[in-house]
């Protein structure tokens, strides 16, 4: 192996070497008999060598430096939205007969919903729907009358962090004692009389 070679073999070691987790450890330079540089982590005849940190290309287009001291950089701050409301129904909105209860609510969520937080619905205080990462839900069979609804961002912690504005609704439900309401519990038995 030509001198040149070895020492570029040699200096390809070393940069990988000291990218390793293991470059903590002494680097000692020294000319052996044959009037090779070698390398070692041993100190020998030799004088040891401080390593500048090499420079490492960071995938996302940065520039960062080795540093095996280096802390773990902090969770990203928490995005600040600058609109959270239910859009559908409503605020003072009826819902009709004809829709047996069942209503969709729609989220305007700004900026996106971000991955990690979700948004739970309440109905009247209590929790409807459990946190999804959704900004649209479906109740059906709300009773007829007057409900309040609510949604709230739930971070990754489970913490809430933001709460829309309440939204009334009105529900109109057919009486269960009409005939033609299918959840009148006589519709269906046979009218006819007895004998």
């Amino acid at each position: 192996m030509q001198m040149g070679t070895m020492v570029s073999v040699i200096s390809i070691c070393l940069v990988v070497w000291a990218a390793s987790p293991v470059m903590a450890a002494p680097v000692y330079r020294h000319v052996d008999a044959q009037g090779n540089v070698v390398y070692s982590d041993e100190p020998g005849a030799g004088s040891r060598v401080d390593l500048k940190p090499i420079t490492v290309v960071d995938p996302t287009g940065g520039e960062t430096r080795a540093n095996p001291h280096r802390s773990v950089a902090p969770e990203a701050a928490a995005v600040e939205y600058e609109r959270f409301v239910i859009t559908s129904p409503g605020d003072q909105q009826t819902l009709p007969t004809g829709q047996a209860g069942t209503v969709q609510v729609k989220l305007a969520i700004e900026p996106a919903l971000q991955r990690g937080d979700r948004v739970q619905l309440r109905v009247d205080g209590k929790v409807s729907q459990s946190p999804m990462h959704t900004s649209v839900f479906v109740l059906s069979q709300l009773s007829r009358g007057e409900h309040r609804l609510q949604a709230e961002l739930v971070d990754t912690r489970g913490q809430v962090r933001l709460s829309t504005p309440p939204v009334t609704l009105y529900v109109q439900r057919a009486s269960v004692n009409l005939p033609a309401n299918p959840n009148n519990p006589d519709r269906g038995k046979s009218s006819r009389p007895h004998g």
